[in-house]
């Protein structure tokens, strides 16, 4: 029963629309920023709700024999219903919010861009065969909402340390994203999806991996004038937990370790910065 219940809470994605929340949460704390927080927190969860179980309805079982995919084909009418919640959710919010509609919807085109190959449409399957196209769009997508969207919202002007923070995301969560590919590259040559990792040689995907996690690092570094050492540190951390977790990651297909363990790092820093604060 507890499996079961871990399972629901993961997979479908509540989870992950929690660290959304707390990665959010984290930006708002290191800008001071001040907005409709509230209403921005559940348009998010929504729209995450929304994009992931629209993601995962749309992935096939016939490529992978993770326990995730299967959980989500004997799931599927929940999924559209997630979706469907999601997506009221999300427009309702979206209402709320709508002066900011300009911003809201660049997030919207993001995140269609990453679910966009698996349409069974022509119009869309070409983007199967950009290779950096899927990596790339959820890197942007995560680090947008996370971090500029909020700020943009609030009207903040892009300062250095709305930068440095918005670097520092954005190459953690390419070097989570690494992994994920890794991890995907035999499902995704057999759905004709092009990454990363089927397109360069191991010796340069290691320099593109340990390069994000190094700019990952000196980004957090450079916010020391604009923010206290704890708060550096809690930055720090995952991109060590990371580096460290690097070769369990490449030799496993755990689903528990990519959406428990490596999603969760995305949000550690934020929970990190909450439990000091």
């Amino acid at each position: 029963m507890l499996k079961t219940a871990f399972n629901l809470f993961l997979f479908t994605s509540i989870y992950i629309s929690l660290c959304a929340l707390m990665m959010i949460w984290q930006t708002n704390q290191l800008l001071d920023l001040h907005y409709q927080q509230n209403t921005f927190y559940l348009f998010v969860f929504f729209s995450t709700i929304c994009s992931y179980n629209f993601h995962w309805y749309l992935t096939p079982a016939t490529y992978s024999s993770s326990e995730r995919i299967r959980w989500g084909e004997n799931h599927r009418p929940l999924m559209l219903l997630l979706c469907g919640i999601g997506m009221i959710g999300a427009l309702y919010f979206f209402w709320l919010l709508r002066e900011h509609w300009l911003a809201l919807s660049g997030s919207a085109i993001l995140t269609f861009l990453y679910s966009a190959p698996k349409l069974p449409h022509k119009t869309f399957t070409w983007l199967r065969r950009i290779a950096i196209g899927k990596t790339l769009f959820l890197t942007f997508v995560w680090t947008y909402v996370t971090t500029l969207l909020p700020a943009l919202v609030a009207d903040q002007p892009i300062t250095w340390p709305v930068a440095f923070i918005t670097l520092h995301r954005f190459f953690l969560i390419y070097a989570i994203c690494i992994l994920f590919d890794y991890r995907d590259r035999e499902s995704d040559k057999k759905e004709g999806i092009r990454s990363l990792i089927t397109y360069l040689p191991q010796k340069d995907l290691d320099k593109l991996y340990y390069g994000s996690l190094a700019m990952a690092a000196v980004s957090a570094a450079l916010l020391g004038p604009y923010t206290t050492i704890p708060v550096i540190i809690t930055l720090m951390i995952p991109v060590a937990a990371t580096a460290l977790i690097t070769r369990k990651a490449e030799h496993t297909q755990s689903d528990y370790m990519f959406y428990f363990v490596l999603d969760g790092f995305m949000a550690l820093s934020a929970m990190l910065h909450l439990a000091i604060y």
